[in-house]
């Protein structure tokens, strides 16, 4: 009895081998028979510096086909040995993982250690989407990428160091940002996305497409040093809407003020914090990927939707807070979600039309143009003035504290933007009884009639600051000029002084 039980495990540790094997092949086969109208110069190929059924580690002997009775090839059971003996994963979970396709959007802070960990892993396709080269700004955070690779496309850069981490792992690259045109396309052939991109009209975009293809979603975000993850439409949304995981609009219907949407170029990041979500997002991919109800020899495009075993929440991250993590439950399915209700308005046919307008829907902030053009002076115009009448004007760099505290011109005065706006509403009706406040006491004085010229990092704040002065009553009923430098410090570096340093 014993060696029957052997022979039937060694005979379905075989089978698995060869539905691995032939998983792969309809994989490669969809991708080959994709029509060209698919693909609209998208310039996308398929990376795969070995092929899977060959032992390829340098120094091995691969063994005749007919000799090796197992379903992972002999390098595999070294490279995924510390996890295979683990029973979360196991050889079915390792199995799962080989057959599984997940897409990275977004080769940032978040897709690099996501992208690193999933290769790592063993997951047998990866999809590659990023339209941005690499920068010299990126490289503190964004861990595949190298300094020389800065002006290189970051498919291309993550492509190479993840060869060089797992070559036996097949990257299909997309150099380009994802559309409403091509995002149901591109989806639809992987198993799992994850959102690792960094603005609400891409995350709205990616969750639709998403819930359209029936894929489960990870997304997550990180700014400063903080960070939030959640596991979306999981399980898929059945075809009438009542059953399946919530999206990204159950979870934000509406998408917040334009103005109040802050980049890491605005407001920075720290490298671990994001670095954090990423392998975060890693990991919930792989608990999907190898969860109990997947079984390896049905089609997932066939499987049905099983109830979801666990509450739907948000966690959440704080570097700087104790404890650093807390999770929040999330309400779950909205009964009139435009993307995954019953009765949804949001459609395969509205979405690669082009009929839904991503950024209008979030209302996108156009750049800042509040000011006249004689209430702005170019960069070199300010530096004539500046040399010209040193001592009878005023500097007011708007930048926060941080930020002034890097670099800052000699003469200007810190007074942050975030200060002008919570203490103007106050100053505004009687000044002559403020003059005790920082910002009345360097600006308001009737009898002066020095110019103000206000600066900040690209010439955006310090339009608004301009506007608030005046409103304020400091440009005493027009006698005195306040303006803002046109470009703000950036203009300065690339007019003025090419030494000033770029953060």
């Amino acid at each position: 009895m014993a060696e029957s039980n052997i022979d039937i495990e060694s005979l379905q540790n075989r089978i698995l081998g060869l539905e691995a094997q032939l998983s792969q092949l309809r994989r490669e086969l969809a991708l080959a028979q994709r029509p060209a109208s698919a693909l609209p110069d998208r310039n996308n190929h398929v990376h795969c510096p070995t092929t899977l059924a060959k032992d390829t580690l340098a120094g091995e002997q691969t063994q005749p086909l007919h000799h090796w009775q197992w379903p992972l090839e002999a390098s595999e059971y070294r490279r995924y040995g510390r996890q295979l003996i683990m029973p979360e994963i196991g050889l079915r979970g390792q199995l799962n993982l080989k057959q599984a396709s997940i897409l990275v959007v977004g080769l940032g802070g978040l897709g690099c250690p996501a992208s690193a960990y999933l290769a790592g892993a063993g997951v047998g396709t990866i999809g590659l989407v990023d339209g941005d080269i690499v920068e010299t700004s990126n490289l503190h955070r964004q861990i595949l990428h190298s300094v020389d690779k800065v002006g290189v496309s970051k498919v291309n850069s993550a492509t190479e160091s993840l060869s060089r981490l797992n070559p036996q792992v097949k990257y299909v690259t997309y150099p380009e940002h994802l559309s409403p045109a091509t995002a149901l396309s591109i989806i639809e052939t992987y198993d799992l996305i994850l959102d690792c991109t960094d603005h609400p009209t891409s995350r709205y975009l990616v969750s639709d497409a998403a819930v359209l293809a029936g894929k489960p979603l990870v997304s997550a975000s990180a700014l400063r040093t903080e960070g939030q993850l959640m596991v979306l439409n999981n399980p898929p949304s059945t075809q009438d809407g009542l059953e399946g995981g919530p999206c990204y609009r159950c979870v934000f219907p509406n998408p917040p003020p334009a103005e109040t949407i802050t980049t890491c170029g605005e407001g920075g990041i720290l490298g671990p914090v994001v670095g954090v979500m990423g392998v975060l997002m890693a990991l919930e991919a792989i608990k999907i990927m190898t969860s109990k109800s997947r079984i390896s020899n049905t089609s997932r495009k066939d499987a049905k939707n099983e109830p979801s075993t666990e509450t739907a929440s948000m966690l959440l991250f704080s570097a700087y807070s104790s404890p650093s993590f807390r999770t929040v439950r999330l309400r779950g399915k909205r009964k009139r979600c435009a993307a995954c209700s019953s009765q949804p308005t949001i459609s395969k046919d509205s979405l690669t039309s082009g009929s839904l307008d991503y950024a209008t829907f979030c209302g996108v902030n156009p750049p800042v143009r509040v000011l006249r053009p004689d209430e702005r002076v170019d960069a070199k115009s300010f530096s004539i003035a500046q040399k010209q009448d040193k001592n009878d004007r005023l500097v007011i760099d708007v930048r926060e504290k941080t930020q002034y505290d890097i670099c800052h011109l000699d003469g200007s005065i810190n007074i942050p933007f975030s200060e002008i706006e919570s203490s103007l509403p106050s100053l505004a009706p009687a000044p002559d009884s403020l003059r005790s406040n920082t910002l009345s006491s360097l600006v308001y004085d009737p009898s002066k009639g020095d110019p103000i010229y206000v600066l900040c990092r690209f010439g955006n704040d310090s339009q608004l600051a301009v506007r608030k002065l005046k409103e304020a009553g400091f440009d005493n009923n027009g006698k005195r000029w306040i303006g803002d430098v046109q470009g703000g410090l950036r203009a300065w570096k690339q007019d003025v002084d090419p030494t000033w340093p770029e953060y």
